[in-house]
């Protein structure tokens, strides 16, 4: 326990905004040794890829003991801190999400991503509802670091992504913080000025996730961003190479 408390410590400090830790997401003990072996100072696992891997394509579509038992084995196979991208917990309600968490936990994880859409359905959950849960999950361990993600901008076009999209993001920054999130997620984001308002004013770190449009790390940085996801990517390009060598191989 005590070892694993280390490792969330550790890890938060690697928030710096300005001088973000860099996460190349993982998805099995394979992906996460070649990551570790690259110089990754933290690994996390990206549930997309985790369920890509499995064969599965919706959200939670994998089953929690598997996910678990996938998250045991990576963190068992490294002394790097992992954190796990958990979707909404495969709970709504606060007593079973704070009961998963700590199964999650106990895997060894340093911490989670808890988003904020609604998985198997569609839009997302209100406010109040949904920082209950992030209290929930804070009584129950008071090192994890919870990266609490908001969907807004991945729910809305880029020409959508405007200063009311950020004031309502900002709002569940506040309220996450003020519930016991460690950082902030932004999936989506891309326009640079809104990065910029986001990191200055958030009272947490605040994550973006590398995508199409989106400012490469360096830049990400010199906007103040605390941590840089890849999110599917590294699966993606994987695959991609799999796929080329395999041509070769059989044509």
């Amino acid at each position: 326990m005590t070892d694993r408390i280390d490792r969330a410590r550790a890890f938060a400090a690697l928030h710096v905004p300005g001088k973000p830790v860099i996460l190349f997401n993982v998805w099995d003990v394979g992906s996460a040794h070649a990551v570790a072996e690259a110089g990754a100072q933290a690994l996390a696992t990206g549930s997309w890829s985790v369920g890509a891997a499995y064969g599965a394509t919706a959200a939670e579509a994998v089953p929690i003991a598997d996910a678990l038992a996938n998250a045991a084995r990576i963190c068992a196979a490294t002394p790097l801190p992992v954190t796990l991208d958990f979707e909404g917990g495969y709970a709504t309600d606060p007593a079973a999400l704070a009961d998963n968490f700590g199964r999650a936990m106990a895997t060894g994880m340093v911490g989670i991503n808890y988003e904020d859409q609604v998985i198997g359905g569609s839009g997302i959950h209100p406010v109040v509802p949904h920082t209950a849960r992030i209290a929930a999950m804070r009584a129950v361990d008071g090192d994890a670091f919870i990266n609490a993600r908001t969907d807004i901008f991945l729910k809305a076009p880029p020409e959508a992504h405007d200063a009311a999209a950020l004031d309502a993001a900002l709002e569940r920054a506040r309220a996450y913080a003020d519930a016991g999130a460690s950082g902030f997620f932004a999936p989506g984001l891309r326009d640079e000025r809104l990065i910029a308002r986001l990191c200055a004013t958030a009272p947490l770190p605040v994550n973006i996730m590398i995508a199409p449009g989106v400012p490469d790390a360096r830049r990400l940085a010199e906007l103040g961003v605390a941590r840089v996801s890849h999110g599917p990517g590294p699966y993606r390009l994987a695959m991609q190479a799999v796929t080329a060598a395999a041509r070769s191989a059989l044509g």
